[in-house]
């Protein structure tokens, strides 16, 4: 009979391996390598807090140099989002998770680019980002006569869908920022897509990152379908346990699962941090009873309050004000660990004022 973990063990199971118990001193090119990246469609702030929240003595300048030296970029990969990842797994991950990005381009513009030369128009495409950079109004303007069939914008989309496209600097640079402008990966990086990337690789990389962990928990997180025969694969290695609903997770042997009664620290969380987004079954972090307030509707996901490994509120810097809104009264001593973290929080943003905002 496989092992039983609670949602308070698999609440500190991911926490470990999302560096969220304690901070780390590994270098920022190695925490986004061990992240298998950080969610970056916002910008430029979200990927810096990301960092920030995991890593000790993090400074934005750090993760700014690896942009600028083209160590790490920003590119759509996992569910087709923005995602900041390193070089080498820009390269790797970006063949794996074509699929993702083909069935949202038949999804959202396929009907408008009936009778389309979709290669012809990637060709061409290609042609014009490895020129100079282009952002997609660009891209659709300078495609539109030549290929009269399809609308502007689905026609860049495709550019989108069909090419590993990043987006370069100053782009994503905190405290500067720019256009979205694209060119291929090839092109900025000099070199070319794996030819032969492991779909079992990129599975066990999530189980250390974000296990232990269903089949659906894999597929939401990716955006792929059809892993079962993945995991089947990758089983007689991996440790096999079930949760309290009866769920098969599966894990890596040597991976960390702390004690359900490890101490947890309040945490403050980037917007749309990868720890809230990337599994099926999203109880382990967040409480149903506030899933609502923190996964709206228009897609927005707010910096978040931890307490105790699970989402109790949410947060907002404006005009150097950090507000914290707990969605119920904190206790004294988690009302001293958020103040703790807002502090360093309005240290490495250059804030100035704090106010938490105790619900009555």
């Amino acid at each position: 009979m496989s092992r039983v973990l609670t949602r308070q063990a698999l609440t500190r199971a991911v926490l470990a391996r999302q560096h969220l118990l304690a901070r780390t001193d590994l270098t920022p090119a190695a925490m986004v390598e061990h992240l298998v990246g950080l969610q970056a469609q916002a910008v430029p702030d979200p990927p810096y807090l990301g960092l920030w929240s995991r890593l000790e003595g993090f400074r934005p300048d750090a993760l700014t140099e690896l942009l600028e030296q083209r160590a790490v970029v920003r590119v759509g990969l996992q569910r087709g989002t923005i995602h900041l990842v390193t070089a080498d797994n820009c390269l790797t991950l970006r063949p794996l998770l074509q699929p993702v990005l083909d069935r949202a381009l038949r999804g959202s513009y396929g009907k408008q680019l009936t009778g389309v030369d979709l290669a012809a128009v990637a060709a061409r495409g290609r042609e014009l980002v490895e020129q100079e950079p282009r952002t997609f109004q660009q891209l659709g303007a300078l495609l539109g006569p030549e290929f009269p069939a399809g609308p502007p914008a689905a026609l860049a989309q495709a550019v989108r869908a069909l090419l590993p496209l990043v987006q370069v600097p100053p782009r994503g640079i905190w405290g500067r920022s720019g256009p979205a402008a694209h060119t291929t990966a090839e092109h900025w990086l000099g070199r070319p897509l794996d030819p032969s990337p492991s779909l079992e690789r990129m599975v066990l990389r999530y189980l250390a990152a974000f296990g232990p962990a269903t089949g659906a928990d894999v597929q939401q997180w990716s955006g792929l379908t059809g892993l079962g025969p993945v995991l089947k694969r990758l089983a007689p290695e991996l440790e096999v346990f079930e949760d309290e609903q009866g769920r098969v997770l599966y894990d890596l042997p040597d991976a960390p699962r702390p004690d359900e009664r490890t101490p947890v620290p309040v945490r403050l969380l980037a917007p749309f941090d990868n720890l809230l987004l990337s599994h099926a079954d999203r109880s382990r972090v967040v409480p149903e009873e506030y899933r609502r307030r923190v996964m709206t509707v228009n897609g927005l996901v707010p910096g978040t309050l931890l307490v105790d490994g699970r989402v109790a509120g949410v947060w907002r810097l404006s005009g150097g004000t950090l507000t914290i809104r707990p969605f119920a009264p904190l206790r004294r001593a988690d009302l001293t660990g958020a103040q703790a973290e807002g502090a360093r929080l309005l240290d490495f943003t250059g804030g100035e004022r704090l106010v938490v905002e105790q619900p009555e």
